[in-house]
This record gives structure tokens, sequence and C-alpha cells, in this order.
């Protein structure tokens, strides 16, 4: 417990996120019956899947939008999910402060979903991944502020780029959006200007709201 506590305290809005998401998990495979087959016949599922039909159907549902962030499919997408959370979100947050964190996990992810809704308007979507995938391009910044070598966060996104497109299993759009939206708020992200970095996450998130909402 004592690890617990003190990851929680070093990085409190990495701990909830991952937190929340595994909680989620749980919610649907009880209500699922099912450690892998947990979006079937769960009723949180239903309401906070990601899919144009059900949107067009409810009108704009934040709970889609936010919540499908929260949805994983098996115990295996939420571990990977979970994982990458922890080794990126872990560096991107003792970097630039939680707040500023939590904002631009939720642009990214936000920003992914209405690329979903534009261009994958018929496909089921849910997870982490395209706000991970801004993650993966906000450590590019960590790495360069600290003069690190750039080679592993640019590995990195370029594994993850080349299995999107070599795997029908992901949502090509989800994660090219969040990649989108990576590279939009990384020139502001490290702005010496305390204006100039929330403006342009806070920016980034406007627009992704503005994809849902104008679907």
């Amino acid at each position: 417990m004592e690890i617990l506590r003190r990851w929680y305290r070093d990085v409190p809005a990495t701990t909830v996120l991952i937190a929340a998401s595994i909680l989620v998990w749980l919610i649907t495979a009880v209500q699922s019956r099912s450690l892998m087959g947990n979006l079937s016949n769960s009723r949180l599922a239903d309401d906070w899947l990601l899919w144009g039909p059900y949107v067009s159907q409810d009108g704009v549902s934040w709970f889609r939008a936010i919540g499908s962030m929260f949805l994983h499919v098996g115990v295996g997408h939420l571990a990977i999910s979970c994982f990458m959370l922890a080794l990126i979100g872990r560096e991107i947050e003792r970097a630039i402060g939680t707040r500023l964190y939590v904002v631009a996990y939720f642009a990214g992810g936000i920003f992914a979903s209405g690329a979903v809704l534009w261009m994958d308007y018929g496909v089921p979507t849910a997870g982490a991944s395209g706000a991970l995938f801004a993650l993966m391009v906000l450590l590019v910044g960590v790495f360069r502020r600290r003069g690190a070598d750039l080679v592993a966060p640019l590995v990195l996104i370029g594994v993850n780029v080349a299995y999107t497109f070599i795997s029908s299993s992901v949502s090509l759009w989800g994660h090219l959006g969040g990649l989108v939206a990576g590279v939009l708020m990384l020139p502001f992200l490290f702005s010496s200007r305390r204006a100039v970095r929330w403006g342009g996450v806070v920016g980034v998130l406007v627009v992704g709201c503005a994809l849902v909402v104008a679907v």
C-alpha cells in the first residue's frame, strides 16, 4: 500500500485514470458476466460506446465521447492501456504538472473521438488509445526539454503507427486523431509562458469538442 500511496503522491492524475479504467472494466465484466466479452450485454458499455449511429440516435453524448476512453475490450486491451499510461503518463504529468496534463489527456481523447465520428462513423470504438497517441507525441517534447535522445519516443510512435496500419483490430482514426491532437499541442505545451501553454492545449480541446458536436 505504501508503494501505491507514493505513486499517487507523485502522479495523482495518472493513478486516478488507471484506477478509473480498471473500475469501468470491472463493472462491464460483472454486467456481461465475461472477462473478455465484457462489452456485450453491459448497460454501461451500451451507454458509453462510441458509435456513430448511437450518436445520431441519442444526440451529442459526452458520455460516449469521454466515457468510451475508459471502456476496454477484454483484459489484454485494459492491461496494455494501463501499462502505456503508467509508462508515458507518469513522465508527462511530472514534466508539465497535473492540471495541464489532465486537460491535455482529455484534449487528445476527445479530439480522437471526433476524428472517429467523422471518419469511421459506422465502426464501434472504445479505449484510451487516442489519448495515449497524443501523449506519445508529447513525450517527444519532454525528452527534448530534458536534452535527452529523441530516438526512444520517436521509435515508440513509429512502431505504434505501423501497428495501427497493419492491424485490423485497432481504430485507425482513433489513433491518427490522437496523433494529430498531440502534434497540435506540442508547439505550445513547453512554452515558457503559462498563457501559451494553456491556450494551446485548451484550443485543441475546444476543436475536439467542436468535431464531436458537429457530427
